[in-house]
């Protein structure tokens, strides 16, 4: 079973939280995108940034520990 990873932001009142696991890591990558381009929603591309970067070291950690 594969290990589900948690990301989360909070923002003022709003919650953003994304649950993945690492296969679905490219497609997270992609709704981060999406989300920052809506501009009815408060998520921004420096959001989307950060958490774009953090989804890449978690992935570089989790290769380095199998190996």
């Amino acid at each position: 079973m594969p290990a589900m990873n948690v990301l989360a932001l909070v923002k003022d009142r709003e919650r953003y939280l994304f649950l993945y696991d690492d296969d679905s890591a490219a497609t997270l990558l992609k709704t981060l995108g999406k989300f920052a381009a809506d501009p009815e929603c408060s998520f921004t591309w420096y959001d989307a940034a950060v958490l774009s970067q953090k989804v890449r070291k978690l992935r570089q950690q989790a290769e380095s520990e199998r190996s």
